[in-house]
C-alpha cells in the first residue's frame, strides 16, 4: 500500500493504528476515572460512572488488563519506530530551542522525535508497573499470594505509577494540540507534506526516497 494519499496528503496512520490507539485512550479514561473513584473520597462520586462503589471496584481491574492488551499491541506496533538513537538524544538536549522553534541546529527527526520516544518508553514502563502491583493488589484472583506489607507497598507505587501517567499523557495531549496537524494525523490518519517536512523530515525523506542530510 502507497504512503501517498490523493490531494497531496501523506499516510501517518492507517485505520487499524488508529482504532488501536482510540482504544488505549478509551480504557485510560476509564481507568482513570474508577482509579480516581477508588483513590480518594473527593472522587468517589465518579463510581456512579460504573454503576456504584461495588461495581467500580469489580471493574476497574478488568479495564486495567483491557488496557494492558491494546496498549501492548499498540507498543509492539510503534516498538521499531520508538528505539532511541542518537539523534534523538542530541534532539533532547537541543529540546528548548524546539520549544522557541529555533531548528537550524536540531537534528531531524524520524516519524518520532526523541520527546515523543522518550514519552514512550516512559509510558511502557509505567504500564508494566502498573501492571505487576494492580497483580499485587487485586485480591480477588491473589488474595494470600502477598504479604500485607508487599500489598500496601504495591498500593502506593501504584498510586504513584498511575499519577506519572496521567501526567504524561496530558504532556501528550498538549504536544497534540501545540504541533498543528498532530491531532488530524491521529483522526483522518493523514498530514500534509509540509507538515511531514517540518516536524519530521527523516521520515519524510525515507517516504519520497531521498537520503537524508547529513548528521
Amino acid at each position: 500500500m502507497s504512503n501517498r494519499q490523493p490531494r497531496g496528503t501523506i499516510v501517518r496512520y492507517n485505520a487499524g493504528q488508529r482504532a488501536n490507539h482510540w482504544l488505549v485512550a478509551i480504557a485510560f479514561v476509564l481507568l482513570t476515572f474508577s482509579g480516581l473513584a477508588l483513590f480518594h473520597p473527593a472522587f468517589y462520586w465518579f463510581s456512579h460512572l460504573f454503576g456504584g462503589g461495588p461495581w467500580n471496584r469489580i471493574l476497574h481491574p478488568f479495564i486495567g488488563v483491557f488496557f494492558v492488551i491494546v496498549f501492548a499491541i499498540l507498543a509492539i506496533r510503534m516498538w521499531g519506530d520508538n528505539r532511541m538513537r542518537s539523534a534523538d538524544w542530541k534532539w533532547l538536549r537541543n529540546s528548548g530551542k524546539v520549544m522557541r522553534k529555533q531548528l537550524d541546529d536540531v537534528p531531524e527527526s524520524g516519524r518520532y522525535n526523541g520527546g515523543q520516544k522518550l514519552l514512550f518508553c516512559a509510558q511502557v514502563l509505567l504500564t508494566l508497573g502498573m501492571l505487576i502491583t494492580g497483580i499485587i493488589m487485586w485480591r480477588d484472583f491473589f488474595w494470600g499470594f502477598f504479604s500485607v506489607e508487599v500489598i500496601r507497598i504495591a498500593s502506593v507505587l501504584h498510586a504513584l505509577f498511575a499519577l506519572l501517567f496521567i501526567l504524561a499523557i496530558i504532556i501528550h495531549i498538549y504536544a497534540g494540540i501545540w504541533v498543528k496537524g498532530s491531532m488530524r494525523s491521529m483522526t483522518r490518519g493523514t498530514v500534509t507534506p509540509g507538515w511531514a517536512y517540518k516536524h519530521h523530515r527523516a521520515w519524510y525523506r525515507k517516504l519520497i526516497g531521498t537520503e537524508p542530510s547529513s548528521k
